[in-house]
């Protein structure tokens, strides 16, 4: 009886034993097929920039943020085609609708998206986003009425969930020496295109008005006028999207079930190295519940500031087009479409030259926060001279605007480049907490033409006015948001992360 009782057991430690080496060599070949420890593998053996993977972080990037304000220079005078605005200072009323349409869009989808890229990875939330942008954006740029326009996009702007994948992306594919290049290099691609798409929309759109001898008034061109800038970001964004196939997955995969995610590497397999302790270490962070991320404070913070600079962001782009092509009766400068095109193509290039050359330099020694409050600081300055500058003509004016645009561009995006880091810093989960991050933003951001645009049309109608007559109430407006965030930089509202 009891060699029957200490077979048996034997038998059991045996199966035992046995099962406890299947599941060493599942989770050996789980690591070895893993993308998310190749990327990994290749950090450690690669300690030098990765500057393929850059190159794709940066080009998607770009292709998300084109369409996002390649309207404004135009979209004063496509509400003006619609009909709708009675009067001529009613335009930027509508025009922050339609502008505030695609930020509103992706508020309501953004931390979905973010689950989803934690979830099944990367690479598939990123080839979706560049799909729709590739059909929304068309269609967007064949609008015939405002609400088809409102509409288009919104779903572009819902169904787009690039930007916060592609920043937990950037800072997962390279080591943290080089994170603050990555995320330079994803708020030089956002900046950029949050440039270069006005220019391009303000270089093409009317085509049949500006180049008559190439597109004729009854070719598609003339009778969909904002058609052609329309078209040329989704050609480029259906590119981005075949180089995007080639795009390496970043997320770690070991398993689908809690129960294997719970289980240490070190009580499978006593041999492991110390890397593998942090992969597992990783893997049992990532099972952790998302409401976390609601309790970390230094996450939250970064958040906050950064939707409030976000949010002054957005209304002075929609503010500065309006602006710039209103009459110079109202306060603006009369510049045509072309002339705000020019305007932001140069700041793309000084906004550019700045942040691959000079931002990373300048972090390393002064810090995110502090580079966050001096460029605040400098953009309440500058601000404060716009009035005046549209008071002056000729040569002098274009001069000064295209400086104080190149100006505002740089401080802009070395804020939101701090900001990134901090974010990225205060978390391990990073597609969820961009996702939220995004969210948020992305909310402030869809107040921002809105309030941008009926702050304005109210302003042209107090030319007269004792107290901050005209432009100089808008501008004001703009500066007491900046303050708000210049002082939320501070203790002891913002935390920063440990390392």
């Amino acid at each position: 009886m009891a060699e029957n009782t200490e077979e048996a057991l034997l038998k059991k430690e045996d199966e035992e034993e046995e099962a406890r080496g299947a599941r060493r060599r599942r989770q050996r070949h789980r690591r070895e097929e893993c993308p998310g420890c190749e990327i990994e593998r290749l950090k450690e053996t690669n300690r030098g920039v990765p500057y393929k993977l850059f190159f794709y972080v940066w080009i998607i990037v770009l292709c998300a943020a084109l369409p996002i304000s390649s309207l404004f220079p135009f979209l004063y005078f496509m509400i003006r085609d619609f009909k709708i605005a009675k009067r001529e200072e009613d335009i930027g009323f509508y025009a922050g609708y339609v502008g505030s349409a695609f930020m509103f869009g992706r508020a309501l989808t953004s931390v979905l998206w973010g689950m989803l890229a934690d979830r099944y990875g990367r690479k598939p939330v990123i080839l979706f986003g560049t799909v729709t942008v590739v059909v929304f954006n068309t269609l967007f740029g064949l609008s015939t009425n405002f609400w088809m326009a409102v509409s288009t996009r919104f779903l572009l702007g819902s169904l787009c969930g690039i930007l916060g994948p592609m920043r937990a992306y950037a800072s997962e594919v390279c080591r943290k020496e080089y994170q603050a290049l990555a995320m330079s290099i994803i708020s030089t691609s956002w900046g950029i295109g949050l440039v270069i798409g006005p220019a391009i929309g303000g270089y093409l759109a009317q085509p049949a008005e500006k180049f008559p001898n190439v597109f004729s008034e009854k070719s598609i061109f003339g009778r969909f006028p904002y058609f052609l800038p329309c078209l040329l970001i989704s050609v480029f964004s259906l590119g981005v999207m075949v180089v995007a196939c080639w795009l390496p997955e970043s997320l770690h995969r070991h398993g689908e079930s809690s129960e294997e995610c719970d289980i240490p590497y070190e009580a499978l397999e006593a041999e492991e190295n110390k890397t593998l302790k942090d992969e597992s270490q990783r893997n049992e962070k990532s099972c952790q519940t998302s409401w976390s991320l609601l309790r970390n404070w230094p996450l939250m913070s970064s958040i906050i500031v950064y939707c409030v600079f976000q949010l002054h962001d957005m209304a002075y782009t929609e503010i500065f087009s309006l602006w710039a092509i209103s009459p110079w009766k109202f306060g603006g400068l009369s510049y045509s479409t072309a002339d705000v095109g020019e305007v932001l193509a140069l700041s793309g290039f000084g906004l550019l030259l700045f942040q691959l050359f000079l931002y990373p330099r300048v972090e390393r020694i002064c810090g995110p926060i502090v580079v966050s409050r001096v460029g605040a600081a400098l953009s309440i300055i500058l601000l404060s001279s716009y009035p005046f500058i549209a008071k002056l003509t000729g040569i002098i004016l274009t001069i000064l605007v295209d400086s104080a645009s190149i100006l505002k561009n740089v401080l802009a995006v070395s804020i939101t480049t701090g900001l990134f880091l901090l974010q990225n810093r205060a978390v391990e989960q990073r597609g969820a907490a961009n996702g939220l991050s995004l969210s948020a933003m992305s909310l402030f951001k869809a107040m921002g033409p809105a309030a941008g645009g009926s702050i304005f049309s109210w302003a042209q109608k107090r030319q007269n006015a004792s107290f901050l007559p005209g432009n100089h109430m808008v501008f004001f407006i703009l500066n007491v948001i900046e303050a708000l965030g210049l002082l939320m930089t501070f203790k002891p509202f913002l935390t920063q992360p440990k390392d």
